[in-house]
């Protein structure tokens, strides 16, 4: 007969590893990130296992309650960083059961919360995500010109990645959000310093943009171009070289089916036209003739300032393709502007890697890319803006003409045309093409 002792001992030793497999599989809260945009927060819950979460929200004060089931944590919440504008506090509060932990975020106005989980992907592991928006936003609101006021050429620079998303990784644990962004901000300082030129920045620090909303602030600020700023990547580290790529016809194909589904959308993306046109018996047809029209004008100047930002890389810097590729970017899917992406060079490589965080180099960079696009609306300045207004004309030399005499005509100086037009003499041809430079 078995004893009853050892009965008591087997059902002892039973409890016990049921326990301390429990205690295993706990959930722990090992972090709290708070990422502040302007208009939203992101909180990150750093967290041991995938979690098991409910959330509700309460009034007077604004607050969302999020609760984790199994989970425990001793973090000092009050010792994190937090220079959210919407986000006031982040702590614990008495759980409505044992088993729980409760956090409670505290909020300064009401927001719009989404949460989701993500599965570990370096450098994080599990993490639960708080996307909290404001109920106003402040996406930079151009100011509306009158239909006589000439306005600047707008170009929207995209700093790649952001926040919790840190892009790719270099060898020496570099992020590639770090590196975006500061490229982004020389670009954005030499458009900012040009006449005619403004840049709007998609995020101007280290924060997240959802890829919807970086096509959106572009759009609202009117601008003639998406500038968007990253660097490659691959699993192994010979690669190397910067590359210019823009929309494949795939994804511009698909996205036009898209836009069409949205007819709210329409007057947006094709001005007065789409209010005439959603009055029309034959709208469906109508958009997507002109939606076709606009992706292709898009995607016609995309290869252009393409293939002279690619230009000037080569000058500064090895290119991984000599050639513009296509893919299905997500930030460059707007059909209404045009857009392109340009890979600074592969982090995973390790001199190009060491080469991205040098000012120097980042100069370069940003210099290649901004003289690209300078030389494009240099060239074809939209209608109605202070480029086209001083874009340099041409004038045939007739018979009986002197340098003198076109400058007097022209307004300008006879040594200025002279530079304009690598002269080194006042002898002119019948004939001859002079450029007038600006006054």
């Amino acid at each position: 007969m078995i004893r009853l002792d050892s009965i008591l001992k087997s059902i002892l030793l039973l409890l016990l590893l049921c326990l301390s497999t429990g205690a295993q599989s706990a959930t722990h809260l090992d972090g709290v990130r708070i990422w502040a945009a302007p208009d939203s927060t992101r909180v990150v819950f750093d967290l041991s296992q995938q979690p098991n979460y409910s959330h509700f929200t309460l009034t007077n004060p604004y607050r969302l309650v999020v609760d984790l089931q199994g989970a425990s944590t001793k973090l000092d919440l009050n010792k994190i960083e937090n220079n959210s504008k919407l986000v006031k506090r982040v702590r614990i509060s008495k759980p409505p059961k044992k088993g729980i932990l409760r956090l409670v975020i505290d909020l300064t106005t009401p927001a719009k919360a989404n949460l989701f989980a993500l599965t570990p992907t370096a450098p994080y592991g599990n993490r639960l995500v708080v996307d909290l928006d404001g109920v106003s936003g402040n996406i930079q609101e151009p100011k509306t010109p009158s239909s006589s006021a000439l306005r600047d050429v707008v170009v929207a620079i995209d700093a790649g990645h952001g926040g919790d998303d840190p892009g790719s990784i270099g060898p020496s644990g570099l992020y590639e959000k770090r590196i975006t962004l500061q490229i982004a901000k020389k670009i954005e300082a030499k458009i900012n310093a040009t006449p005619g030129m403004r840049a709007v920045m998609t995020r101007s620090g280290d924060y997240f943009v959802n890829l919807n909303r970086r096509s959106e602030i572009a759009r609202k600020n009117k601008a003639d171009l998406l500038v968007s700023i990253h660097a490659d990547a691959f699993t192994s580290p010979q690669p190397n070289g910067a590359s210019v790529w823009v929309l494949s016809m795939r994804r511009a194909n698909s996205e036009i089916g898209r836009w069409l589904e949205q007819k709210e959308k329409h007057s947006e993306l094709l001005g007065g036209a789409g209010e005439i046109i959603q009055n029309s018996d034959n709208e469906q047809y109508l958009a997507m003739t002109l939606l076709d029209m606009s992706m292709d004008h898009s995607m016609a100047i995309s290869h252009n300032i393409a293939d002279d930002v690619l230009s000037n890389l080569g000058k500064v810097t090895r290119l991984h393709k000599h050639k513009p590729e296509a893919a299905s970017f997500a930030v460059l899917k707007s059909p209404d502007i045009p857009s392109i992406l340009v890979e600074t060079g592969f982090i995973s490589n390790h001199r190009e890697e060491k080469l991205l965080t040098q000012r120097e180099h980042q100069n370069r960079l940003a210099n290649a890319v901004y003289a690209g696009v300078l030389r494009y609306f240099e060239k074809h300045p939209p209608v109605n803006t202070l480029m086209a207004s001083k874009r340099s004309i041409s004038h045939k030399v007739a018979k009986g003409e002197s340098l003198s005499v076109i400058a007097h005509r022209y307004q300008v100086s006879v040594s200025s045309l002279k530079k304009a037009n690598n002269l080194k003499s006042n002898n002119l041809r019948i004939g001859q093409t002079l450029v007038i430079p600006r006054a």
